[in-house]
């Protein structure tokens, strides 16, 4: 029987040491609003649909009419009108009449029935069933998708397509949501050189600022560079301070260890609040969280593919978080002792390639 693994656990340490919904708000255009985080319930203003409404094509019954029908002995309606999209008023429908409607047609309240065109025998203006139909059928209700006052979309969305149709359905052009969390982006490391330069030997093309510039930006973040740090401490703290001064989140790749010294920890611990110094997992040692004043702190590897899973594994949470976000903890896709596990000649184990 397998261990339960730890990250769940780290994870949920290090999202309960955070603020929820600790943004401003702002409002955007509907349209500009896919991917965004709603901070508060969205009630609808009115019902939707707005008005009773057939879903087929067919003809409207008094139900109770459709009862007895059969084979044997069909039920038999006069055609009096039709119901065309647009109209805004259904006629009076007396017994043994009905009424053509499309879909979108507006309807009565009441026990009636749409009867589908194929459900049915047709003869100049006579209609003719052969079987009961329940009540409402193929009709639906004024509300029945979001009734007025209700909660048509939860605090804590990240609005998705479907989202926005909904909120378009009730009117509205604009919404509030979370503003986009600036998150300021360290690569540590003095083996670290930008990704444009013709490294000498021993140095590093800083692949993971384009890379996890991107990860923020697909998070809901905005991500900015705040530079290449070498393996100066006190440097390093005085720059991680005043970058927190101004963004919301910090996330940093590479400079795990320097010279023997839990560097990226230290550096934690001497600017804010350490949470989590590492994940007892394969390639868990540079998972290293904290905070300062309730703005993350997300130290991931310098090796590529594990600076982005572990990115993915604790950055797109503390960006969910305070934004207000009710997303589950992202899962890990990688399995144990698999590929990117660590272990002798792996990425970020001994032998492996790749920075800090």
């Amino acid at each position: 029987m397998s261990e339960a693994s730890p990250l769940p656990e780290h994870q949920q340490r290090f999202i309960d040491a955070l603020p929820s919904g600790s943004l401003a708000h702002e409002t955007v255009a509907v349209a500009d609003a896919c991917g965004r985080i709603l901070p508060q319930d969205l009630t609808a203003p009115e019902d939707s649909p707005p008005y009773h409404r057939a879903i087929v094509e067919g003809f409207v019954v008094h139900t109770a009419e459709t009862a007895n029908a059969s084979e044997e002995t069909p039920a038999t309606f006069k055609v009096v009108g039709q119901v065309a999209p647009g109209d805004t008023a259904f006629p009076e429908l007396a017994p043994g009449t009905c009424v053509e409607v499309v879909t979108g047609s507006i309807v009565a309240d009441g026990p009636l029935s749409a009867v589908r065109m194929f459900e049915c025998n047709r003869e100049g203006d006579t209609v003719s069933v052969t079987r009961p139909f329940p009540p409402r059928f193929f009709l639906e209700d004024r509300g029945c998708d979001v009734a007025k006052g209700s909660v048509a979309v939860a605090a804590g969305t990240r609005l998705s397509p479907l989202d926005l149709g909904t909120i378009a359905s009730l009117g509205l052009d604009r919404i509030g949501v979370s503003a986009r969390p600036r998150v300021a982006l360290f690569s540590s490391g003095d083996e670290v050189v930008p990704h444009t330069d013709s490294p000498a030997p021993g140095a590093i093309r800083d692949s993971n600022r384009l890379m996890l510039s991107a990860a923020i930006t697909e998070a809901g973040g905005l991500p900015t560079f705040a530079g290449i740090m070498g393996d100066d401490f006190n440097r390093f703290c005085d720059a991680l301070r005043a970058t927190l001064s101004a963004a919301d989140m910090v996330v940093i790749s590479g400079g795990t260890a320097v010279g023997g010294r839990d560097f990226i920890a230290d550096l934690i611990r001497a600017v804010g609040t350490l949470v989590v110094d590492g994940v007892p997992m394969r390639s868990g040692r540079p998972l290293i969280m904290g905070h300062m004043d309730g703005r993350p702190i997300v130290a991931v590897a310098g090796h590529p593919p594990e600076a982005l899973r572990g990115f993915e594994l604790f950055g797109a949470a503390a960006i969910d978080r305070i934004s207000g976000g009710n997303a589950p903890l992202p899962e890990d896709n990688v399995p144990a002792g698999g590929p990117g596990g660590g272990g002798p000649g792996g990425p970020g184990g001994p032998g492996g390639g790749g920075p800090r």
